[in-house]
């Protein structure tokens, strides 16, 4: 048998220390990291959570949070998880948190309609079949996907499918050394893209990478061209009218 860490007198006495309500569904923030929890239960009271903090932890199975109908953001990394699963009653989260994990494919996240931030590196994920999922999260705008094993260029095509994405971190993937002008060609394929691994896309980026992608590293020169001359006006007619 398992030894219970989440009972309900340690919860209890958990918000007590941390001079958090005593009675359970008036707290909007629990901070469970580091506690050496092996299962997540009891806290079928707790149903005002907004933000659950259950990260460094030796969880394996994401379970028991039917009543938490208000989460928006759960916080699981660096912990033993191989599955996601069970978050259908959480229909308002929007950030969720498995980094560090054992996770080997992206699933049964559909479920939650307004998902906005999802952040699983340092996982086990491998092919396109592995994210999949993703093309069915429409609102998911921020994705970590950096530091698995994915060695299949192809997630391309369904990181396309993600009408909202805009902040996309890749880095730490072996199929990077596969794509010729990677940062290129995803910029030009992700069109609401503005921010890719550690830099920012900037409007003048994204004319010159559209540009290359349409007429090659010619019409690129030429795009570039513009913006400086156009950078210049600008600052002519700054100085003109001092």
């Amino acid at each position: 048998m398992i030894f219970s860490i989440l009972t309900k007198q340690f919860l209890k006495q958990h918000c007590k220390k941390l001079k958090l309500y005593s009675t359970p569904y008036l707290n909007d923030v629990l901070y469970l990291h580091f506690k050496g929890i092996m299962k997540i239960e009891n806290l079928e009271e707790y149903t005002g959570l907004r933000c659950l903090w259950l990260e460094t932890n030796g969880i394996q199975v994401i379970e028991n949070l039917d009543n938490q109908k208000e989460l928006r953001c759960l916080y699981l990394q660096q912990n033993l998880i191989e599955k996601i699963e069970n978050l259908e009653p959480l229909q308002q989260l929007d950030t969720l948190n498995v980094c560090n994990n054992r996770l080997s494919k992206i699933e049964n996240l559909a479920c939650c309609p307004v998902l906005h931030t999802l952040q699983i590196s340092h996982n086990y994920l491998k092919t396109r079949d592995d994210i999949e999922e993703l093309a069915q999260c429409d609102n998911l705008g921020v994705l970590d996907l950096s530091h698995n094993k994915i060695d299949d260029p192809e997630i391309l095509e369904t990181l396309k499918q993600m009408k909202n994405l805009r902040v996309l971190t890749l880095m730490g993937n072996p199929f990077i050394k596969k794509v010729k002008n990677y940062r290129k060609t995803f910029i030009a394929n992700l069109k609401e893209l503005t921010y890719l691994d550690d830099r920012p896309v900037f409007p003048k980026d994204r004319a010159c990478i559209d540009a290359w992608f349409v007429g090659g590293p010619e019409a690129e020169k030429a795009e570039r061209e513009r913006w400086v001359s156009r950078e210049r006006q600008k600052l002519q007619e700054s100085v003109d009218g001092e």
